[in-house]
């Protein structure tokens, strides 16, 4: 992240903080996240929700979300995940993904959280990377809900292999 990025964000109240970060990045290296506007609605060590608002930019003809904005959603908690364990660790780590499985179950009829639960794992990861030199995988496990239309049902499940390498 730039000194400029940084200091923008240092600007902002910390609740908003996260939300800023993801549409920054999303602006400036991948705009579809920009265009499906994310906002963090939790981000701790253990756990990352991000939620995608069901609106005429991420619905289908069905008026349920779009698979490929779910697939988007799912990237966006995992990769927030991982980012964020990164930042904190101070080194530099480069991030992809490898592989993605996904499985639904249920229309996504209303804004859709993607859940992270993961982090502690995650953050061990990152820590087993930066003292390696070499490129290492990890499954990272999204669930994604509407709570407002379905309570604590789960509409998607995705797993995602978190590949990083120390820079």
């Amino acid at each position: 992240m730039s000194a400029l990025t940084k200091n923008i964000l240092n600007r902002i109240p910390p609740q908003y903080r996260d939300t800023a970060m993801i549409r920054i990045f999303g602006l400036m290296k991948i705009p579809l996240l920009f265009w499906i506007r994310p906002s963090v609605i939790e981000m701790s060590d253990k756990r990352c929700v991000v939620k995608i608002p069901l609106s005429r930019r991420t619905k289908n003809h069905l008026n349920s979300m779009y698979f490929g904005v779910l697939a988007a959603g799912a990237d966006c908690a995992g990769g927030l995940a991982a980012m964020k364990q990164i930042e904190n660790s101070g080194k530099k780590v480069s991030l992809a993904f490898k592989e993605f499985e996904a499985k639904f179950f249920k229309r996504a009829e209303g804004d859709t959280h993607f859940i992270c639960e993961q982090g502690e794992e995650i953050s061990a990861f990152v820590e087993k990377v930066i003292a390696s030199d070499e490129r290492h995988h990890m499954p990272v496990k999204i669930i994604a809900k509407c709570p407002d239309k379905l309570g604590d049902e789960i509409v998607a499940e995705f797993s995602l292999l978190l590949s990083l390498k120390r820079k």
